[in-house]
């Protein structure tokens, strides 16, 4: 017989199968050597009281067994020689349309700039050691795309656009814990997702796809209106419809798109800081406790979101139990964002502190330097999709600036940021590149920093002891989304002008994360066979 209950328990109760098995027997009137075993279907933290609770989904086996897979499988057959689908990218929204491909008896053609996910690690230590960034392999560009080596979290609100468990059951039949099919705000974490990227790679490998890693596209084929393929920097030529997974990062890319009269328009987006809490502070007022989280809770995580001037300030990405990494993808910018191991044991916890920017900002006068810089760039390029990228550039620069023309970071206490004073010292922080002590307050755009300091008081009477000293701002976190939206159509997904064209996931601006970047690379594999089959 299997039993499923939903249950609300103490921490220490949850953490144990033997002494939830006794729970179960206690309050559900079953026999506890009946129990022959439990699975967590769903399982969340209530933090809202002093006594803090987890809340369960349980099946309670009762005299039988469980089955051995707790996943749905996907079958993915040979497909060597079937129609072939070029995708360009390698991050989730490029691996999940390639799966989906060959599920769907297509063959995908991959191809990737930057390395493979191993090979990445290399370069991303010399970021720190030696402040040198790779353009073509970094944290933003390589195999596994910006989560693979700066995020690992699964949580998504995009629900309404696919099917998130099937992201989830494909993610734990390539080797993730069937922890994040359970827990409300799933995470494999940075340092177990590479081992799982690297397993779907060989799925597709093995049924007959192709992955080209050190493989920058150069340019699309058109002809008439219709893709027909890319040509590459390895001199390559690779023919198909193309579905275009490259990333929020892929600056080149929306600038060939432009130059070539490929339709885009400029797209809000989100900029602010990395903020820096000692982790067992974070602990301590999340979980109401002068002790922090004990023995079992996890670190404690927060979500914060006010409205202030009509433009919304929140935190984004948090990674309790963290660290803040050099994200910048080429020379002279500085950019941070936030990562977590599987454990989440260091003694950080970060989050992004950003503000909600519109492309109708940038036309005020409130901006300071880095928004002269921006329309300057306008009127050269003559192309008002591009504004809000310009303007992420222009703020890395000034940030690499303030950091020493090196990968220091600027940075400032929490609580002198809102009194805007500068900081004569500063706390110890996971950024391994290092900090130098800088005015964000003052060469930071007026119109972030003043809603960012609202923001923060607001937050510091919401949760009291939030807003403090002991926490650090690290300059800047600009990458929350793509500042370029590349327009297709609804219904086809392709691109409203370029048959063939199939704009995908975040550097398209139709995604959010590897969750919903992964369902929007399903949705693309799915419209490009619908495109071939039509073509037929």
């Amino acid at each position: 017989m299997i039993q499923e209950y939903q249950l609300r328990i103490l921490p220490e109760i949850a953490a144990n199968e033997q002494r939830l098995k006794e729970y179960l027997a206690e309050e559900k009137g079953l026999r506890l050597c009946d129990i022959t075993a439990t699975r967590i279907l769903k399982r969340s933290i209530d933090a809202r009281q002093r006594t803090i609770f987890v809340n369960l989904k349980v099946r309670a086996y009762v005299n039988e067994m469980p089955a051995d897979d707790e996943f749905e499988r996907t079958i993915y057959n040979k497909v060597e020689d079937k129609p072939q689908v070029v995708i360009v990218g390698a991050g989730p929204g490029g691996l999940f349309a390639a799966l989906r491909l060959i599920e769907a008896g297509y063959r995908p053609i991959v191809v990737e700039r930057g390395k493979n996910v191993r090979d990445r690690k290399k370069d991303l230590a010399l970021i720190s050691r030696e402040h040198t960034v790779n353009p073509e392999s970094n944290y933003s560009f390589g195999e596994g795309g910006a989560g693979a080596y700066s995020d690992g979290k699964l949580y998504t609100r995009s629900k309404k656009r696919g099917n998130v468990d099937k992201i989830l059951h494909v993610f734990c039949q390539h080797g993730a814990s069937t922890a994040i099919l359970a827990d409300a705000h799933p995470h494999i974490g940075t340092d177990k997702l590479p081992r799982v990227i690297e397993n779907m790679r060989t799925t597709i490998i093995n049924c007959g796809g192709e992955v080209h890693f050190e493989t920058r596209m150069d340019a699309l084929i058109i002809e008439k209106g219709e893709v027909k393929g890319i040509e590459t920097n390895t001199g390559k030529t690779f023919l198909g419809p193309v579905i275009l997974a490259t990333g929020h990062s892929a600056r080149d890319v929306y600038r060939w798109l432009a130059t070539n009269k490929v339709t885009l328009e400029a797209k809000g987006i989100a900029v602010g800081v990395r903020l820096e809490h000692p982790a067992t502070l974070i602990d301590q007022i999340q979980y109401h406790n002068k002790n922090g989280r004990g023995k079992y809770l996890p670190a404690a995580e927060y979500s914060f979101v006010t409205q202030v001037e009509g433009r919304g300030v929140y935190s984004f990405c948090m990674c309790p139990g963290g660290f803040i990494v050099p994200a910048a993808s080429s020379p002279e910018q500085v950019v941070v964002n936030g990562m977590s191991p599987s454990n989440r044991g260091s003694k950080w916890s970060n989050s992004g502190m950003v503000v909600e920017i519109r492309p109708e900002d940038l036309e005020k006068e409130d901006g300071g330097r880095a928004i002269g810089e921006v329309m300057d760039a306008r009127d050269q390029q003559g192309n008002g999709a591009l504004d809000m990228l310009y303007f992420q550039e222009e703020l890395e620069r000034q940030c690499w600036l303030q950091g020493g023309c090196r990968q220091t970071a600027p940075a400032q206490r929490m609580l002198d940021f809102t009194k805007k004073k500068l900081s004569y010292d500063l706390p110890e922080s996971s950024y391994s590149p290092g900090l130098v002590s800088s005015p964000l307050h003052f060469w930071m755009p007026d119109f972030i920093t003043k809603r960012l300091a609202a923001g923060f008081q607001q937050f510091g009477r919401m949760s009291h002891g939030f807003l403090t000293n002991e926490a650090v701002m690290i300059g800047v976190e600009t990458r929350t989304s793509s500042p370029v939206r590349i327009v297709r159509d609804k219904d086809t997904l392709q691109h409203v002008t370029v048959k063939g064209l199939f704009p995908c996931g975040e550097g398209a601006g139709y995604a959010g994360g590897i969750v919903s970047a992964g369902i929007d690379g399903e949705r693309c594999a799915e419209a490009a066979v619908n495109y071939l089959n039509n073509k037929k």
